[in-house]
């Protein structure tokens, strides 16, 4: 997928859960404005889920639904790593929940 192609959003984190069949994902509910939406995410490793409840992230909007051993993901949050650590990527200041990400020249 070209990245103009890709329609991201800033999400509110409002949910957090374990994923009920993976021990190192989580399920998170994400306000993005219009709905909120359900991911699954890599990131027990690295956050606790009350350093997520709350926080605003970067989602990938315009994805197909795709299943995580039984849960569906409606998106997909961006994270930069480096082989050790990871870290959700996140507006500098707040701006609402659905807000459009460009990239601009």
């Amino acid at each position: 997928m070209e990245f103009h192609k890709l329609d991201l959003r800033v999400g509110l984190v409002k949910e957090v859960e374990d994923h009920p069949n993976a021990d190192r994902l989580y399920k998170l509910r994400v306000d993005v404005g219009d709905r909120d939406i359900t991911l699954v995410a890599g990131l027990k490793k690295f956050y606790s889920k009350e350093e997520l409840k709350g926080k605003r992230i970067v989602v990938v909007y315009n994805l197909e639904p795709k299943k995580f051993r039984g849960v569906v993901s409606q998106g997909m949050l961006l994270a930069a790593d480096d082989g050790e650590n990871v870290g959700v990527l996140t507006p500098l200041f707040k701006v609402r929940p659905g807000t459009k990400v460009e990239l601009k020249e």
